[in-house]
């Protein structure tokens, strides 16, 4: 993912309190991952655009990085972003053309962009070769004016609760419930609660054999 022309990049941005077992497990399931598919560090690195430090501070449970990230590293990994933010012992199913995932079954993603105040709730246990992606998204009510989100593909973006200000280049949209937004997402985009708790309903579609996808 992009972001503007400041002096700390995106992926360099801290996170917020994460517990130490959320980070090795992340860190765990990236490298299972990595070597699975017969990559290092330093190919990943230069498959991703990511610097091999910052991977491998990631690996070992030093970094939580953005879902963004995560989902540039899913593109060379051959994976789907939801295979780095399950939680351990999280329902595995192959897909067999239908997915259906009941209420109690919805697999939280645990880092997604919590470090930026935003998290993510995948709706979907699609398998790995799929292009579109289900999330539930909730807002937060404070952003860093700095952050914006770039990748390939389209999103739309439902409200279902509260309301919140989404921009999309230099355009911002205030929308309460019901409204929706679609948009190309290889603009800069963001948004953010205006009152309270907000949630909607976030599909993404990013072409098969693009590094960067969702946020």
């Amino acid at each position: 993912m992009k972001k503007n022309s400041e002096p700390k990049t995106r992926d360099e941005e801290d996170a917020g309190p994460v517990s130490p077992v959320v980070l090795q497990d992340l860190g765990k399931r990236l490298r299972k991952h990595r070597l699975a598919a017969g990559l290092t560090l330093e190919k990943l690195a230069g498959l991703s655009g990511f610097n091999k430090g910052y991977l491998s501070r990631i690996e070992n449970g030093k970094k939580v990085p953005p879902i963004a990230t995560l989902a540039r590293l899913a593109g060379p990994l051959g994976i789907e972003v939801a295979s780095l933010l399950s939680e351990p012992g999280g329902r595995k199913s192959a897909w067999r053309g239908v997915s259906v995932v009941r209420h109690g079954e919805k697999r939280p993603t645990i880092l997604g962009g919590s470090a930026f105040g935003y998290d993510y709730f995948a709706l979907s246990n699609a398998g790995t070769s799929q292009v579109l992606q289900a999330f539930l998204f909730s807002f937060p009510e404070a952003i860093d004016k700095y952050v914006f989100f770039e990748h390939e593909g389209e999103e739309i973006l439902h409200v279902l609760t509260g309301r919140i200000e989404w921009q999309v280049g230099m355009h911002k949209y205030e929308l309460g419930p019901g409204d929706t937004v679609h948009f190309d997402a290889r603009m800069p985009h963001r948004g953010h609660s205006l009152s309270g708790g907000a949630t909607a309903l976030v599909v993404m579609y990013s072409p098969t054999g693009t590094h960067d996808s969702l946020a």
